[in-house]
């Protein structure tokens, strides 16, 4: 366990390159992954073809008639697998033989996630900074940590400290920043309907936190 602004997190020591690290979990059953994806696909369809079918809609149009499955499909494979700990992403690390020690930045990566509050997008991007310990991490890997966390309802409190957590943990560095800058569905389609609003969120440990200059960059290149 570490501690970050007196909050406890939940990170534990693990195994370089270990495909199994702790980080804040989201709300799933110990059971969440009992039954296989194409089980959980016939389901879920037979489920919204209910919802389907309670709005008005004529399930025997052509338009219409596949809507179930084609949703079942996108939550199971597509939009929500980050759920699933199986399609976590190998990342593969190299050995810092270069003694590289200073920041290393990596802006405006690109993601769609998705508000567990009402299941609409959350669509944004993410600027990282880590300073290398022992191990360097390859540039997409990054990209593909990013994904996986993303692919998940969400609140984008959390998906900042997954992303933090993760990276600190792999790298084994506690120097490690991620600012998130995202619009909400929830607040532009439904609610107040506000297009013009965005939500920022950050954490800085170790060393990035101490360094102005550089939070400047990972907060100010989202300003756009």
């Amino acid at each position: 366990m570490t501690k970050l602004n007196g909050n406890t997190l939940l990170v534990k020591e693990s195994l370089i390159n270990s495909n199994h690290h702790v980080t804040v979990k989201n709300p799933l059953r110990d059971d969440a992954f009992d039954i296989d994806d194409d089980l959980k696909i016939e389901l879920i369809a037979e489920k919204f073809k209910d919802i389907v079918e309670i709005l008005g809609f004529d399930l025997t149009n052509d338009s219409i008639k596949d809507t179930p499955n084609r949703v079942a499909k996108m939550y199971v494979n597509e939009i929500f697998k980050g759920l699933n700990p199986i399609n976590k992403p190998k990342v593969a690390l190299f050995k810092n033989v270069y003694e590289y020690h200073t920041p290393l930045v990596e802006l405006n990566i690109p993601f769609t996630s998705f508000c567990e509050h009402h299941f609409v997008p959350i669509q944004g991007k993410v600027n990282i900074a880590y300073m290398p310990n022992t191990y360097v991490i390859g540039l997409s890997k990054i990209h593909r940590l990013v994904d996986f966390y993303a692919r998940r309802p969400q609140v984008q409190e959390r998906l900042t400290m997954q992303i933090v957590q993760e990276l600190s943990t792999t790298l084994n560095t506690k120097d490690v920043g991620v600012v998130i800058k995202a619009n909400h569905s929830c607040i532009s389609c439904r609610g107040v309907e506000d297009l013009g609003s965005s939500t920022l969120t950050s954490v800085f440990l170790g060393q990035i936190k101490n360094d102005n200059n550089l939070m400047s960059v990972l907060l100010g290149s989202n300003s756009d």
